[in-house]
């Protein structure tokens, strides 16, 4: 779990560091339309945004309301794998070395319960 908290803090700080410098020394508007305008731009985008989904998917699984969901994967989409830096962090901290509270957080009581009821 040490090595867990300590890659998704470094990823945070990462994108925290290079989505700054975007803002600072790019801009938005004319360095997304170069994006856009090149093939191999789409296909990076339609591969990031893809990631977003699948990632989102585990959002989706572990979090009990539907707030947090919809809270969590609103920031997926705006701020990207910053924000799945945060999440997995945060869950590393609360699940308290519990690789199961990790993984499957709020589903974890259920999915052991009906695993018990089928053996």
């Amino acid at each position: 779990m040490k090595i867990t908290k300590i890659v998704s803090g470094l990823g945070l700080l990462a994108m925290i560091i290079v989505i700054l410098n975007g803002f600072i020394n790019g801009s938005f508007t004319e360095d997304g339309g170069e994006l856009l305008a090149n093939p191999w731009g789409i296909v990076s985008l339609v591969d990031l945004y893809v990631g977003f989904i699948l990632f989102s998917l585990w959002i989706t699984f572990r979090e009990k309301t539907m707030q947090a969901r919809i809270f969590w994967i609103t920031l997926m989409m705006v701020f990207g794998f910053l924000t799945a830096s945060l999440y997995i962090l945060l869950t590393a901290y609360q699940s308290k070395g519990n690789w199961l509270n990790f993984f499957l957080g709020a589903q974890k009581d259920s999915l052991i319960k009906s695993e018990q009821a089928v053996q």
